[in-house]
C-alpha cells in the first residue's frame, strides 16, 4: 500500500472516530442536540471540528499560553468547549449547544471517547515499548569511575 493511500486509510479512521465521539457526547450530555436525526449533521460536525483543532486551535493555543502553564494544561478543556461552541455557531441550527457547561462536558467526553477509540484502533502516532534488564552499555566506560560517597 502506497505512502498516500495509508495517509488517506488513517484520516478516513480519524473521522469516523470523530464522528461516533461527537454522536457519544451528543447521547450523554444534556444541551447538545442535533437538529436531524440522520449522519450528515454528526459527519459534518467532525469534519468542522477537525479542521477548525487543525488551524485555529495551535493560534488560541499560543494566545493562551500563559494559562496553560498556570493551570498546568488544565485551560486546555476551556479551549476545546470553545472549540465546540464555535462549530455550534457555525452549524446552526443543525447542530447546537446550549451552554458553556454543555460545551465543557461534550468537549470533555469528545477528549475521552475519541482517545480511547484511536488507541483501540492504533490511530495514534505515539509507541510505547517495555524493555526489563539493566540498560546498555556505553562503549568505553567499564563502571570504574569516581565514586563520591555521601
Amino acid at each position: 500500500m502506497s505512502s498516500e493511500t495509508q495517509k488517506i486509510l488513517q484520516f478516513f479512521k480519524r473521522w469516523v472516530v470523530s464522528t461516533l465521539a461527537v454522536l457519544v457526547a451528543v447521547k450523554v450530555v444534556n444541551g447538545i442536540h442535533f437538529r436531524d436525526p440522520g449522519l450528515l449533521a454528526p459527519v459534518l460536525t467532525a469534519l468542522l471540528l477537525g479542521i477548525l483543532n487543525a488551524f485555529l486551535r495551535p493560534i488560541l493555543v499560543v494566545f493562551a499560553l500563559p494559562l496553560l502553564i498556570l493551570t498546568l494544561g488544565l485551560f486546555m478543556f476551556v479551549i476545546n468547549a470553545l472549540m465546540l461552541s464555535f462549530v455550534s455557531w457555525l452549524m446552526q441550527p443543525y447542530f447546537t449547544v446550549d451552554n458553556f457547561r454543555a460545551a465543557f462536558l461534550g468537549a470533555l467526553v469528545i477528549s475521552l471517547i475519541s482517545g480511547a477509540l484511536n488507541l483501540l484502533t492504533g490511530n495514534l502516532n505515539a509507541r510505547i515499548s517495555v524493555q526489563r534488564g539493566a540498560p546498555p552499555r556505553k562503549p568505553g566506560h567499564d563502571g570504574n569511575g569516581p565514586v563520591i560517597d555521601v
